[in-house]
């Protein structure tokens, strides 16, 4: 490889997990360097559906290390929980092929609490629209440093201490609001000691080591580039640093071994959860991709806001992040639209300025008109096509359009949800 990046290049839910699992055959550590168990995704490998969350996938290849990093915020109970349910499912390999780095941070139930009770103090659109895990307030304790690292785990007075200072600190804040139950996390906590140590390494090292031997490295984003924390649609983000910048320090990278940054597009778009959306379509557009697109989180079960492919988002995303290539996936879905939309452009609509970049301010933003561009649609399937010679015209100059606009080629074509279900350009 030998280390390579997949990020998510608009709003999440682009489809990573696949990818990162037909990568991960080939690689010997795959490591999530930032977000938490918000993320979601499911691959399909042997007939069998897996949910990833908080674990990277690479967990499915019995051959493969896996390293939760240290700018991910790490929930103690989903982790032994998605473990199990992986093991449930035939992977008995996974307690020896996965670690956790001592530096991260942890995500308390405390801080789902203090998640529902900042949604409770917003009203109508000015909510975020979180998964309700937590992750916003982990990484606030963090930044205030007042955070729980995991190696502190393993020190009971000073966790007990400062988990309590927490929680007497929110109660304060939220008063009712504020329904948690500091002793029974406590007790919890007791048990997580005893089952931990095995698990928990020195992240760094890890990675310095791994890379000083030239093993493959393949590291999973989580989220996508549109929810960062600094270059996403603030504040309708998330709260941690989604992108290339993030990989690089959540897992204390050598940028210099870096070969592949892969950014992974849908050919349409989707988007949980509150924050704009030039491109969806509340119409009869939009309700058919959700339905043929099966468009439900992996992680919350809340229903995605369908619309087209934006390529003003797609090339904000390139400048941030400097994808080297494209996976676009889940080109199927178009199968049976006669026309197809692409917005190309912002356009001004009191002085007819024509937008080609992607504007922070979002009352702005709100104001602006998109520009489209139409495509035939190929109206047949292409589930069963491998090559890309084999796909319609008409799909083929939908991916060359892409491609030509961003300056940057696509190396894999998602046509179904199965593993093989792929064109390797």
């Amino acid at each position: 490889m030998p280390t390579t990046i997949i990020l998510g290049s608009q709003w999440g839910d682009e489809g990573k997990g696949k990818l990162s699992d037909i990568l991960c055959q080939k690689a010997q550590i795959c490591a999530r360097a930032a977000g938490g168990h918000n993320a979601g995704h499911s691959v399909v490998a042997n007939g069998v559906s897996y949910d990833f969350h908080l674990l990277p996938s690479g967990l499915i290849n019995p051959n493969c290390e896996n390293l939760i990093g240290s700018g991910v915020v790490v929930n103690v109970e989903a982790f032994f929980k998605e473990l199990n349910a992986l093991e449930e499912k035939g992977l008995k390999h996974v307690r020896d092929k996965i670690l956790i780095s001592d530096r991260a941070h942890v995500n308390l139930t405390l801080h789902a609490a203090v998640d529902r009770a900042e949604e409770a103090q917003l009203e109508g659109n000015k909510k975020i629209g979180t998964t309700g895990r937590g992750i916003g307030p982990s990484y606030a304790t963090k930044a205030s440093r007042k955070g729980i690292r995991v190696h502190e785990i393993f020190k009971e007075a000073v966790f007990e201490k400062k988990l309590r200072t927490l929680a007497e600190g929110y109660k304060k804040q939220f008063g009712e609001l504020f329904e948690y139950d500091v002793e029974e996390e406590i007790a919890r906590f007791r048990e997580y000691r005893k089952l931990l140590p095995n698990f928990v390494c020195d992240g760094p090292n890890f990675i310095d080591q791994a890379q000083k031997s030239g093993r493959d490295l393949l590291i999973e984003g989580a989220n996508a580039l549109m929810l960062d924390i600094d270059y996403g649609t603030y504040p309708y983000v998330t709260s941690s640093n989604t992108g290339f910048g993030g990989a690089v320090t959540g897992l204390a990278l050598d940028y210099k071994q870096i070969k592949e940054v892969i950014g992974v597009v849908k050919a349409y778009t989707t988007r949980v959860g509150g924050g704009p959306f030039k491109t969806e379509d509340l119409g009869e557009a939009g309700t058919k991709l959700q339905e043929i697109g099966r468009e439900w989180g992996v992680s919350t079960g809340r229903r995605r806001r369908c619309g087209w492919l934006d390529l003003v988002v797609l090339k904000y995303s390139q400048l941030i992040n400097n994808y080297t290539s494209w996976n676009l996936t889940k080109l199927d879905i178009l199968d049976t639209f006669p026309t197809i939309k692409v917005a190309v452009a912002y356009k001004d609509k009191e002085t007819g300025e024509i937008l080609e970049h992607f504007p922070a301010d979002l009352d702005y933003l709100d104001t602006l008109e998109v520009v489209y561009k139409e495509f035939e649609g190929w109206q047949t399937p292409i589930s069963s096509v491998k090559t890309f010679d084999a796909l319609p015209a008409q799909a083929q100059a939908y991916v060359k359009f892409i491609e030509e606009f961003t300056g940057i080629p696509v190396k894999w074509i998602g046509t179904g949800p199965a593993r093989d279900d792929m064109i390797y350009l």
